[in-house]
């Protein structure tokens, strides 16, 4: 036999080997690792799509929540499981982009350490403020900032964050001087709004809609790119004068890097699907997400451009995470 059908019949085995292992996939329960604590937006997707994993794969999913280090200690868990498609990683925002831009050690590399399956859904955040600010538009919230230089507080939920991030782009693009307070979670961060303690906050959908309805806040606006269903009064942001302007909170799936392509597939059509099944669909609108299922391609390119993008607001800011 020459060296080229050595090399033919070589290759054609492990393709047959790879193909029966795909076949044979899944053989044991699968782990949807969550950096965030349970009941939270990451965590609820991961149930919601662990479900219908379970009932098309044939296998329990088991949610296994490892909170810490805005999500560094799941990253790392994931980045050291078996290659083998019984490992899922629900990344975010934080976790895939900003920890890159703002922390200089960190311990796994997005980029390398995992393979993208695809985008779940991405959240554009609401701009609201409490009742009492007199703006009833994005452009008059710039217009009093800037008669009001270090006087305007917006809160946060946390410092290097996806919505921390946001505001300091549109700081950036509007030239305004508004001070950052920045609070455990989005949930404290927009109370402190409704309450009247902060002017303004960018405030993810779920969180910000229940304030809105109820009068405790004013919605000014919205930071993606079109007006959002679930409160379709809230013009983009961009059309304020900001051309370019767009941020949204997003999250997806991986698996280890080097998990074998067939898997990798099938996984990609298994949770495309439960993003499109009715229950996850209605529950996904209704909480304002937009919602995702595009290529591992897509996924990857989209998570190289968001790290570029937060890199460099995170270099214009000055902003620093210890």
């Amino acid at each position: 036999m020459s060296r080229l059908q050595t090399f033919v019949a070589f290759a054609l085995a492990v393709a047959a080997a790879a193909d029966a292992g795909a076949q044979a996939y899944p053989s044991r329960p699968i782990r949807a690792i969550v950096g965030f604590v349970p009941g939270g937006s990451t965590d609820l997707i991961a149930r919601q799509l662990g479900q219908k994993l379970s009932e098309t794969l044939g296998q329990p999913v088991i949610v296994d929540n490892r909170p810490g280090g805005a999500g560094v200690i799941a990253a790392v868990m994931a980045r050291d499981a078996p290659p083998d498609g019984h490992t899922l990683f629900f990344g975010t925002i934080s976790t895939l982009a900003t920890n890159v831009a703002t922390q200089t050690k960190l311990p796994y590399d997005p980029l390398r350490d995992y393979a993208p399956i695809t985008l779940t859904l991405s959240n554009p955040y609401f701009l609201v403020v409490h009742p009492a600010v007199p703006a009833g538009s994005v452009k008059e919230f710039i217009a009093l900032a800037r008669t009001k230089p270090g006087q305007l507080n917006y809160s946060t939920s946390g410092t290097g964050g996806g919505a921390h991030l946001a505001v300091e782009l549109l700081r950036s693009m509007a030239r305004i001087d508004i001070v950052h307070i920045p609070y455990k979670g989005s949930a404290q961060a927009t109370a402190e709004v409704a309450a009247g303690h902060v002017q303004m906050s960018f405030s993810q959908p779920a969180v910000a809609l229940p304030h809105a309805k109820a009068g405790r806040v004013r919605m000014l606006g919205v930071t993606g790119p079109r007006p959002l269903p679930s409160w379709p009064d809230a013009p983009p942001v961009a059309a304020a004068g900001f051309p370019g302007f767009e941020a949204s909170s997003w999250q997806g799936v991986l698996v280890p890097a080097k998990t074998p392509k067939p898997i990798i597939d099938r996984l990609h059509g298994e949770i495309v699907a439960g993003l499109r099944s009715p229950e996850v669909e209605r529950r996904l609108l209704a909480d304002g997400s937009e919602i995702g299922g595009g290529s591992p391609e897509e996924f990857g390119a989209y998570i190289r451009s968001e790290i570029a993008k937060w890199t460099r607001v995170v270099k214009e800011a000055g902003i620093k995470v210890e």
